[in-house]
């Protein structure tokens, strides 16, 4: 028995921001001195490097759960199921809801529970809960849901990735551009055909890596140093991804007992398009190969990294053909793969 997706939808929120509206923003190096050259310098090179053009963010009202509960709905929609079948609600995120202005995380109760309470279903066995998982964190629910419905606990999950990563920026940090806010929302359940998850890789690389994402201070010493933002060693993070990612990548499709031919599509998380070319680059060196043309889907350059909302929406856009020259055919191999806070990898094959 395997388990295949059967509804996707996402949530993309209406706010646009342009790499032109941080025009105006002081940024600051770590030691708080300015960095000496003009903000248009900042951006052009921030552009060239991730490649983000723009990005979204979500209206004030709004807050995570709120993205999440739009998405789930979509895709609940999609699977045409009645929601009251669901056996698990998985929520991945990171830090809960954080009101617009505010600088606290409010996690209680659980943001899944929140969401199935905007579902309005009345199932007390529809059990919901959280995990931290870094940007991982979509997948990592993927294969959860796999684990309860092959264990027989469960028939039909779902698996929700969102965050408002705005919500939490250093605006003196030039790495807040790379962030943005969104959801995506997969409905889980077994599969008696084909298609589906065919093998799936996840690790946790804790020992002297735990740190390379993490909550710090301003970099605007006047600011208050107990008011804590995300930060990240990006170096770090740009040569664990390309030395662990890959090998990953290839230990999963080698799972599959299919061949790199094979794969049709490669989904993966949307940190930065230099360091995702990279990766791809490696993987396909691992196998004697050059990357073939169209196999990576991209939605960075407008939408930016929204942490564990970027697959699910990305695999949404995609199927709904909103990803210019990009198309996916039935019984096409893909390989859904992710890095992130922890630090966390996976990635899992896919016959769709």
């Amino acid at each position: 028995m395997k388990i295949k997706i059967t509804g996707v939808g996402s949530y993309i929120p209406e706010i646009k921001v342009a790499n032109t509206d941080f025009g105006e923003h002081v940024f600051l190096n770590e030691d708080g001195s300015p960095f000496g050259y003009p903000n248009e310098v900042v951006i052009g090179k921030f552009k060239s490097i991730t490649g983000i053009e723009k990005r979204r963010y979500a209206a004030p009202e709004q807050s995570t759960s709120d993205l999440a509960f739009l998405a789930s709905k979509k895709a609940i929609e999609s699977a045409g199921i009645d929601p009251e079948t669901i056996d698990y609600i998985i929520f991945a995120h990171n830090f809960g809801d954080v009101k617009h202005g505010a600088i606290q995380s409010d996690i209680i109760p659980s943001l899944a529970t929140r969401v199935k309470q905007k579902l309005q279903i009345k199932n007390p066995k529809c059990v919901a809960y959280d995990i931290l998982f870094g940007c991982p964190g979509w997948i990592e629910g993927v294969l959860q849901a796999n684990a309860f419905i092959k264990s027989n606990m469960a028939k039909r999950c779902l698996v929700i990735g969102a965050e408002t990563l705005s919500r939490v920026v250093d605006p003196h940090d030039r790495d807040s551009m790379i962030y943005s806010d969104g959801a995506g929302a997969t409905v889980i359940e077994a599969s008696d055909d084909e298609t589906g998850l065919l093998s799936y890789e996840s690790a946790t690389y804790a020992l002297d890596e735990a740190g390379y994402l993490f909550f710090g201070k301003s970099y605007n010493p006047a600011l208050d140093v107990d008011t804590r933002y995300i930060k990240m060693y990006g170096r770090k993070i740009y040569e664990f991804a390309l030395s662990q990612v890959p090998s990953a990548m290839k230990s999963c499709l080698d799972k599959s007992g299919l061949g790199i031919s094979d794969v049709k599509k490669i989904l993966i998380h949307q940190a930065n398009e230099k360091m995702d070319e990279a990766i791809i680059d490696r993987f396909y060196k691992l196998y004697g190969k050059s990357v073939p043309k169209d196999i990576m889907p991209m939605s960075i350059h407008e939408l930016g990294n929204s942490s564990v909302a970027t697959v699910p929406t990305l695999f949404d856009l995609l199927i709904n053909g909103k990803i210019e020259n990009q198309k996916l055919h039935k019984g096409d191999i893909l390989l859904f793969a992710s890095v992130g806070a922890g630090m966390n990898v996976n990635a899992f094959v896919y016959r769709y």
